[in-house]
């Protein structure tokens, strides 16, 4: 590739943008010599109005004033109406109904959403797009139809070409998460340079041994060390803020608060905080006596070992989900401390920088972490989408 060729400012959208962490890795991703950032947000779309707050608090003004962030269903949004000339289309369409978490319904309404964002493809146009889901959307059968879609002479997206889908472990790029996620790369067939695009070089290995500058990958980035030794092991408060409202996009919401705001806890009962205080350094459900188990648990000793569990402080996290702040739900108990991880280390985990600007309740800022792309993992990619257009 022609690394001296500079494609100027690269525009880009993003839909079901939640929060932004799609677009805050590609904002913060620079080439070598460069100080500015080279991608440009031009309109996003996301329903829920808190995440869209989020979004317009960091994004509005690179995108050229709120109203190029459409807070409401993406099916009655028309990028035609706005003008939008865009080079790169972002966005992680609804996987609730892919998720191994849920029923897995093939049925789920939310699951043809994907054809909403290709109608915006077929729209706009742009010289790419990219994809991201959960990795079962891989083996669903709304990517089969995705992908026949770009095969088919009389396909909707018939001018592209998919030239990834895979899936990719955010902690293979610095991430100090082990997060899976399917991502599925299409370029129009009209431009035939871009048809080499690659999924960017894992920088870290799981299994890497000592790294030297240029031997290898790098051991994959522990939790402990990149994020709980930077914060408060206690917290002072279980509220965010108070006196604080935003309305970025007209609805008034609890806000702005920066990331450094939400180190907030929980009021746990005295039997909670028992179990908190049981759990022995990298534990489970299973180290509970018996007098602080439930019938379930014990009943069921094959079953997850992430339930009520204790991070590593050695290892990457698990997966941030949207409700990272319940014990219950995950491995999500504090390294050394007994309590649940704060919606700051969840962010921090999640390479929200420390002064990202967050709107909503406590729930609907940890749904609004849990549903974002790493931005370390959004960082890569834009990466090799920079060098792509560059050639």
């Amino acid at each position: 590739m022609n690394a001296s060729r500079n494609p100027g400012t690269i525009n880009v959208v993003d839909l079901f943008a939640g929060c932004g962490g799609f677009t805050q890795g590609f904002h913060e991703f620079r080439p070598s010599g460069v100080t500015q950032p080279v991608f440009r947000t031009v309109a996003a779309v996301e329903h829920d109005i808190a995440a869209a707050s989020t979004y317009a608090l960091n994004f509005a003004g690179e995108a050229g004033g709120a109203q190029h962030i459409h807070a409401g269903d993406i099916e009655v949004w028309s990028p035609n109406s706005q003008e939008v000339r865009a080079d790169v289309i972002l966005g992680g369409p609804p996987c609730q109904g892919f998720s191994g978490l849920g029923k897995e319904d093939k049925n789920d309404p939310r699951n043809k959403l994907w054809r909403e964002y290709t109608r915006i493809v077929n729209a706009i146009k742009p010289k790419l797009f990219i994809i991201e889901n959960v990795d079962r959307f891989l083996r669903s059968p709304e990517f089969a139809l995705l992908h026949a879609a770009t095969e088919k002479p009389d396909g909707a997206l018939r001018d592209y070409v998919l030239v990834q889908h895979s899936v990719l472990n955010a902690a293979d790029y610095g991430v100090p998460q082990a997060r899976r996620r399917a991502i599925v790369i299409a370029v129009r067939r009209d431009l035939k340079h871009l048809a080499d695009l690659t999924y960017p070089e894992s920088t870290h290995a799981k299994n890497a041994g000592a790294f030297l500058p240029g031997s290898g990958p790098a051991p994959w980035v522990a939790v402990g060390p990149e994020v709980f030794a930077h914060t408060p092991t206690e917290t002072a408060t279980t509220e965010l803020p108070s006196g604080k409202t935003c309305a970025p996009l007209g609805t008034t919401l609890p806000g702005d608060f920066r990331t450094t705001e939400l180190h907030f806890g929980r009021n746990p009962t005295e039997h909670s905080r028992k179990r908190y205080a049981a759990i022995p350094p990298g534990g489970n459900r299973h180290d509970l006596p018996p007098e602080l188990s439930t019938e379930k648990w014990m009943a069921h000793r094959n079953g997850s070992h992430d339930v009520m569990g204790r991070m590593y402080w050695d290892r990457p996290s698990v997966t941030i989900r949207t409700e990272f702040y319940k014990p219950e739900k995950g491995r999500y108990l504090h390294p050394t401390a007994h309590r649940p991880i704060t919606h700051y280390e969840a962010a921090l985990i999640q390479g929200f920088p420390k002064d990202f600007k967050w709107a909503g309740s406590k729930v609907q800022i940890g749904r609004q972490i849990g549903n974002a792309v790493p931005v370390g993992l959004s960082k890569a990619l834009a990466g090799v989408v920079y060098e792509a257009l560059s050639a």
